[in-house]
């Protein structure tokens, strides 16, 4: 299996702390030494880095740590490669366009049948049956919405959750995907999220000796979720997602739950 990180922010915010506990998840700390990955959103524009090689020994992952790129939404990935081989067009995050905006889509689980799965013009570059679940989703999505997104954001991630609710039927489906604005949390068997608001206090992760007080990062008014496989931190209220259930975030905050 592989992990998945995302955060979901009111002010640009910077990831180095929770990605250094991911990061040492990939090769060290855990097995996950197949590859990994992290998008970073700056309006609609997105910038991705991606190596095959296992994240906590990789050079890009390292200058990542240290150098505190500031975004509003970001979604990150370590994998296990169990579908197709290790290499860069499988490693996850996936962009793709849709209506004039990046969409990016990391998943955790492993399908079976998944190569029966429609995919319209959105056709997978790699042999995941990570990449044809999204390119599927996207397919779904221009089906059911042929002339564009729909008045209320609320009808698209219904529709987003009934998709993956069927992906989930095929196996294991635990889901980050977002356009930016949102993010969108779907729980297959396990993920979970932390809600950091004020009054901020300090926090240490489980996989690096390392401890941050964000209350000396950040001002009142911040608000920023993160959203992991499993808790990253220690003594931190992370809430558990049940089998089936989403979380829909924008700007820090629950946009929708189901």
């Amino acid at each position: 299996m592989c992990e998945l990180l995302g955060m979901s922010a009111n002010v640009p915010t910077d990831i180095c702390f929770s990605f250094t506990g991911l990061i040492k998840r990939g090769g060290d700390t855990g097995p996950h030494k197949d590859g990994w990955g992290i998008t970073f959103y700056e309006g609609k524009g997105c910038r991705t880095f991606k190596d095959p090689d296992a994240s906590h020994c990789s050079p890009v992952a390292g200058f990542l740590r240290d150098y505190p790129i500031k975004s509003c939404a970001v979604v990150s990935h370590i994998r296990q490669a169990n579908r197709g081989k290790v290499g860069l067009e499988n490693t996850h995050p996936f962009t793709r366009e849709l209506w004039g905006r990046n969409w990016t889509f990391a998943h955790n689980g492993q399908l079976s049948g998944y190569q029966a799965l429609a995919t319209g013009t959105s056709i997978p570059v790699g042999q995941t049956d990570s990449e044809r679940a999204f390119c599927h989703l996207l397919h779904r999505i221009r089906t059911r919405f042929p002339e564009g997104p729909p008045a209320k954001p609320q009808t698209f991630w219904r529709f987003v959750a009934k998709v993956a609710e069927e992906l989930k039927a095929l196996g294991v489906f635990n889901m980050l995907l977002t356009d930016g604005r949102y993010l969108m949390a779907y729980c297959s068997t396990k993920l979970q999220w932390l809600t950091r608001r004020a009054p901020f206090g300090a926090a240490k992760l489980i996989d690096e000796d390392m401890e941050v007080d964000f209350g000396a990062l950040t001002t009142p008014d911040d608000v920023v979720t993160v959203i992991a496989t499993t808790p990253l931190t220690e003594g931190e209220p992370w809430a558990a997602m049940a089998p089936g259930q989403y979380v829909v975030f924008r700007l820090g905050e629950v946009y929708l739950k189901g």
